[in-house]
């Protein structure tokens, strides 16, 4: 389920028994709900797809010190190769490599293919003569919702925005 901040903004995906505790403590209200229904010993429930939390909660900014994973750096750099374009066989590469002082941060890790990573193997992008078609950056917080999710349901999609 994903939850919005009172403002309307993305802030995290729960369970639906956590999004179910949260309607019924007062604390979020129901936006979008599903067909299907939560059977207990009161009248039924409707399941959450969609909750806005009642009050604002600030939510810090920290992206950068969030964990860089596999599925997080592929998600940034939408499932592509940042060397050829290639969606198959992808692996994360150091741009610089860390035998060369790379560092293990948003900013030089990139998604690429088996093929590029081993041509451009424990090279620089300048020896290599392999430059990444986006220089890699610290994802938005949306990009963690779409990690978070196997599928984005219809009714998220105008809470998220495109280009995350």
């Amino acid at each position: 389920m994903l939850v919005l901040n009172a403002t309307y903004e993305p802030i995290n995906v729960c369970t639906v028994r956590r999004a179910v505790v949260l309607l019924l403590k007062e604390k979020a209200e129901l936006i979008e709900r599903s067909r299907r229904e939560l059977h207990s010993e009161t009248p039924p429930l409707a399941r959450p797809v969609l909750i806005r939390l009642i009050t604002y909660v600030s939510v810090p900014r920290d992206a950068h010190r969030r964990k860089i994973t596999r599925r997080a750096v592929f998600a940034r750099d939408s499932w592509t190769c940042q060397y050829c374009g290639s969606r198959s066989s992808l692996t994360v590469d150091h741009v610089i490599p860390r035998s060369k002082g790379g560092e293990s941060s948003w900013e030089n890790i990139v998604a690429s293919c088996a093929p590029c990573n081993r041509r451009k193997g424990d090279r620089t992008p300048r020896q290599a003569g392999m430059h990444p078609r986006r220089a890699p950056r610290t994802p938005r917080a949306e990009i963690f919702i779409r990690v978070a999710s196997p599928s984005i349901p219809s009714a998220w999609l105008q809470y998220l925005p495109q280009a995350a």
